[in-house]
């Protein structure tokens, strides 16, 4: 048996126990998470291939292409040569950036060399996918500055130390007039204007750059120039890779293959891809709390694609999984947690991912909010004068400002918990109690509600964020 099947058989006991249980859960992280470090460089051709098409939109040619190509590298003595363009056209990323990272991690495990290409030359040109209008290009400075923070952020998902770096530019740059003319002579207009965003905007009365049609002929020369096996990219960016086959034949290579990712969709269930512009997605920066908070959030039907995309659970094992959902023998509530603690444990480790299953389930379960170790605290003997919409904004920094906290208080999420040892009294402060001080406030509130500051314990939540409230 193959190392991962060892460890398929091990999770899948767990699998079938009971999943409220924190032990469980914990031992069956521990069990996966691993996976993400697992060497599989003992799967054979097959299995390699099948295990990252299961992952995937397509493989083009095919699978059995796939399989084929990692036999014949394999009979020379070495790896797939695995190309995954980057345009670092932004400082922050969310989980939607790392599902290629994930695969790339798979084939580098399998004993394939990766090459990340930055590119850095593309970027000055502004590739409009899956947009309405051509993407501002960046500044050398942008793209140093945004690689920067893509790599530190990606970096829990993939090995950075085993993986080639190349630039655009290297070969871009010195590429004449005359070269390119005799390219573009062998590519037919019509093929550049299959993209769907091209056609919408055209049919739209919307004009294109000549630099936005050149893109993806600049994208095939990087395959070109690497002679690589196989190319990773969005679904979105299907023409683009395709392109790479077309002008690696022309140029008598062997043409790559093309896996295409999912684009995965966000945390609202709108069907809206995962984005920043739409508010929802999940950053890699945020605190292990918000990363479960915001699985915690989604419907239902998004945790099959979201174990799909960011844990290194198989085929088998999330068909049980939710199979006992479907068959009853296994709460949803209860697999959503396991799916959060699985990307806070990638994130921030297996210790941080059960403090935020504690404290999800303290917040959300009714239970004592004592049992999270880790609420922060506001000093009412310090902070008193100062008004709830200011200590959430600037001394919590629950809020960007303290007209966003005011915002809470509208939409009814901003209340006072009095917790007892006979349970919790939540009161709902009005967008009114908001601009007022916050010491007037609680005492306000507790003597309205027939408590003393002696009474219990005083929290202060804003949405699922919660403050302990002391000195009063």
């Amino acid at each position: 048996m193959t190392r991962l099947g060892e460890s398929v058989a091990r999770a899948s006991e767990l699998l079938s126990q009971d999943l409220s249980s924190d032990s469980t859960v914990e031992r069956l992280l521990n069990e996966t998470g691993s996976r993400r470090y697992l060497d599989l460089t003992d799967l054979s051709p097959k299995d390699q291939a099948e295990l990252i098409a299961s992952r995937t939109v397509e493989v083009l040619p095919g699978v059995a292409e796939l399989t084929e190509r990692i036999e014949r590298r394999r009979a020379e003595g070495k790896g797939l040569g695995i190309k995954l363009g980057i345009d670092p056209t932004a400082a922050d990323v969310h989980l939607g950036h790392v599902v290629p990272m994930i695969i790339l991690s798979r084939f580098q495990r399998m004993g394939h060399d990766v090459t990340l290409l930055i590119g850095d030359f593309t970027a000055k040109i502004g590739d409009p996918s899956g947009r309405t209008a051509e993407r501002p290009p960046l500044t050398d400075e942008d793209i140093a500055r945004n690689l920067a923070g893509y790599q530190e952020q990606v970096r829990p998902f993939f090995d950075f130390e085993k993986v080639g770096f190349r630039q655009n530019s290297e070969w871009l740059a010195p590429y004449t007039f005359p070269e390119l003319l005799t390219l573009l002579s062998q590519v037919p207009v019509s093929q550049l204007l299959q993209r769907e965003d091209f056609r919408n905007r055209l049919a739209a009365g919307s004009g294109l750059t000549m630099s936005e049609l050149l893109y993806p002929i600049a994208q095939a020369l990087d395959s070109v120039a690497l002679e690589c096996d196989v190319e990773l990219g969005g679904a979105d960016q299907l023409l683009n890779l395709q392109m790479g086959r077309k002008l690696m034949e022309l140029r008598g290579q062997t043409p790559q293959l093309v896996v295409t990712m999912p684009l995965i969709e966000g945390t609202d269930g709108t069907g809206a891809k995962m984005s920043k512009s739409k508010g929802n997605y999940v950053a890699l920066t945020a605190t292990a709390d918000d990363v479960f908070g915001k699985i915690m959030s989604i419907p239902d039907r998004l945790m099959k694609p979201y174990l799909e995309a960011w844990t290194e659970w198989t085929d088998p094992e999330i068909a049980a999984a939710t199979a006992r959902v479907e068959d009853r023998s296994l709460h949803p509530m209860d697999l959503k947690k396991v799916l959060a603690g699985e990307v806070v444990a990638a994130l921030y480790g297996i210790e941080a991912a059960m403090k935020a299953r504690a404290g999800f389930v303290a917040q959300f379960s009714k239970k004592s909010f004592a049992d999270v170790g880790t609420l922060p605290v506001v000093d009412a003997a310090e902070h008193g004068p100062e008004t709830v919409a200011t200590v959430l904004s600037k001394v919590l920094e629950f809020q960007p400002s303290a007209s966003a906290a005011r915002r809470v208080a509208k939409q009814n999420g901003l209340r006072l918990v009095i917790e007892t040892d006979g349970g919790q009294e939540s009161v709902v402060l009005p967008e009114a109690q908001a601009v007022r001080p916050l010491a007037e406030v609680v005492a306000e509130t507790l003597a309205e509600a027939g408590f003393t500051a002696a009474s219990g314990t005083v929290y202060l939540k804003a949405g699922r964020k919660i403050a302990h409230i002391q000195g009063l």
